[in-house]
């Protein structure tokens, strides 16, 4: 049985909203980095970019930073190209030695927040002295993991299918420039 081929991007796009721009994106970004320079200050925060999604993210926030850090990431999704979560599945670990170190946790979305909170749970089990959590947007629906709320976050996006700018429409768009919704 062969499988129905991926929705079709151009369409999607005809029908999505424009939620925020790339200048938009940037300005959220350099604010998050200024924050984020001022609470570790004087410090080498290991600083771990969650992928696929947190790559383009990731990198912007990292030259903006200012300060020097140790760079590392991680591949850890329950999506593998669809919308719905599943179970977490570990395709790379951190490299990175995480004990008595501050960890800067990277990723493009905080929507109902089991990846993160499993990924910031392996990163606390491994010794690390404070681990801090950096979106770029974040869903505020009322469905996430009680308690949990990112530490740095640049933009707020509705309880809407999201993508653009590192989230993808299934596996396709994420080096959009802006980010979208349906």
């Amino acid at each position: 049985m062969n499988a129905a081929p991926p929705p079709d991007l151009a369409t999607a796009l005809q029908h999505a909203e424009l939620l925020h721009d790339r200048a938009a994106i940037e300005q959220a970004i350099a604010r998050m980095a200024q924050r984020i320079r001022n609470d570790m200050a004087g410090s080498r925060p290991v600083y771990l970019t969650v992928m696929k999604g947190g790559l383009f993210f990731g990198a912007e926030l990292a030259l903006q930073l200012g300060i020097d850090i140790e760079m590392d990431y991680l591949h850890a999704t329950r999506y593998r190209g669809t919308s719905g979560g599943a179970e977490l599945a570990w395709i790379r670990e951190p490299r990175a030695d995480v004990r008595g170190r501050r960890v800067l946790l990277v990723d493009d979305i905080l929507d109902e927040g089991p990846t993160l909170v499993a990924v910031r749970d392996w990163v606390r089990e491994r010794g690390a002295l404070d681990t801090r959590i950096a979106v770029l947007c974040w869903k505020r629906h009322g469905r996430g993991v009680p308690g949990l709320e990112p530490d740095y976050h640049g933009l707020e996006v509705p309880d809407r299918y999201v993508f653009g700018y590192g989230m993808d429409f299934h596996e396709q768009g994420r080096n959009l420039p802006a980010i979208y919704a349906l």
